[in-house]
């Protein structure tokens, strides 16, 4: 059967996607670059960052896909190749691999006059084109790194993004300085200080730094309790007077102090990095003043001669494939209505285009539920008018919760989560179910 959707990636989003148009009978076809299923978690794979000692920091049971659960028996937080492998039964289970195009990059998606699009794709075939009813790009925001840092000063220590960063061995003997709090940045600080002979971690600014269990259950398990009965504010002060308890103010390591409460960054999970400041095979660092060569002037005034900079300063949204006029300033700040549907055209959305408080896969496989249901007419949009109103008002909450850390893609793990659902039941009943307001 012709397909009359075109997926762009075969990830997690992508996968998830495929599953939820076929079970609403929508044929529809992905483009993959990678020649495998999985994206970033195929460990090895061109534009993969996973790195050896890559492990979830969500926790299963609150990461997997409530359509294909994670084996009862695993870990709490399993490794790249049990969730690789994990996604690779799930395109088996519900029949996707033939759905899918390996070792094609998307080149261009074009809107045409008749209000279909075009995907042009390059594969090992050469070119290839389709005609399609709608467009859904689900391509991932965590392959494209920024480009590195510039300090004043010339730094002759050898630099690479975390994008690039394979395993421990890269690090064997040499002194490192780790840049950035993310989940990156205390993994590879973490296998640097068992591998490295001076490890260095660099942070601007503080972050929650939080253990992967309190109160012998996953940390994230917990979150998600609270928010079932309590609104984020009053959550963060639990959240918070419980870290406190448990493993003390970031001072205690030599930290900066987070200048924004719990649930107002990406929490940072790590059982290791803890322990390894306060036994001293990591040494805490603030922010970068300058270079000198080998040297690193740090704007405390501290100076260490490095060998290495590990930058784990983040990536940036790219869709080289979208026309710039559908990206307006950028496609981190799209103003997608429930976060997936384009503004202005018909027929375009996105699965995964958004940061979460918690996991990813339970959020795009309801994003894709969503879609396919719009797609297959069992789901109305409302009105441009309430859908715009809507995205403007949850904007507002988001920079009032997150500031201008890219608020358009900010979203509540649960409360979201929950709105997708309650979105879908609206859209199917729209005459008896009245539309939600954003609550965060």
């Amino acid at each position: 059967m012709q397909p009359t959707v075109a997926v762009v990636g075969a990830g997690a989003a992508g996968l998830a996607t495929l599953k939820a148009l076929a079970d609403v009978g929508v044929p529809a076809v992905a483009f993959e670059a990678g020649d495998q299923v999985g994206g970033l978690w195929v460990y090895g794979a061109a534009g993969s960052p996973a790195y050896r000692t890559l492990h979830l920091n969500t926790s299963r049971a609150r990461t997997e896909f409530a359509d294909h659960p994670m084996p009862a028996h695993w870990p709490d937080y399993p490794d790249h190749t049990r969730v690789a492998g994990w996604l690779a039964d799930y395109a088996d289970r519900f029949d996707l691999h033939g759905r899918v195009r390996l070792r094609h990059t998307v080149t261009r998606v074009a809107s045409e006059p008749d209000g279909r699009w075009t995907v042009r794709a390059d594969g090992p075939d050469g070119p290839t084109h389709l005609s399609v009813a709608a467009v859904v790009v689900a391509n991932g925001h965590n392959r494209v790194p920024k480009p590195l840092p510039v300090y004043p000063g010339a730094c002759t220590a050898r630099q690479l993004h975390s994008h690039a960063y394979r395993e421990p061995e890269q690090l064997a003997g040499q002194r490192v300085l780790v840049v950035g709090g993310g989940n990156s940045a205390m993994d590879i600080a973490v296998d640097a200080s068992y591998t490295a002979a001076h490890t260095l971690l660099s942070l601007r600014r503080g972050v929650w730094v939080v253990p992967k269990h309190l109160l012998g259950r996953p940390s994230d398990s917990l979150n998600g309790a609270l928010s079932r009965r309590l609104p984020w504010r009053l959550r963060q002060r639990v959240t918070q007077a419980l870290l406190a308890a448990a493993v003390g103010p970031p001072a205690r390591y030599g930290l900066p102090a987070p200048a924004h409460g719990f649930l107002q960054e990406h929490p940072t999970l790590s059982d290791g990095l803890l322990s390894r400041l306060t036994h001293g095979e990591i040494e805490p660092r603030p922010g970068i003043a300058s270079f000198d060569g080998e040297r690193a002037i740090f704007t405390d005034g501290r100076e260490d001669d490095i060998d290495l900079i590990v930058w784990c300063t983040g990536y940036q949204v790219d869709m080289p494939f979208l026309a710039p006029d559908l990206l307006g300033e950028g496609a981190d700040t799209l103003p997608l209505y429930q976060h997936v549907f384009h503004p202005d055209v018909t027929g375009l959305a996105f699965i995964g285009l958004m940061q979460s408080t918690g996991a990813a896969f339970p959020l795009v496989e309801a994003q894709a539920k969503l879609v396919a249901a719009q797609l297959a007419g069992i789901y109305t949009l409302p009105p441009p008018a309430i859908q715009r109103a809507h995205t403007a008002a949850e904007l507002r909450a988001a920079r009032d919760r997150w500031g201008e850390r890219r608020p358009a893609m900010r979203v509540d793990f649960d409360v979201y989560l929950t709105q997708l659902r309650r979105e879908l039941a609206r859209g199917a009943r729209p005459s008896r179910q009245p539309y939600q307001k954003v609550t965060t």
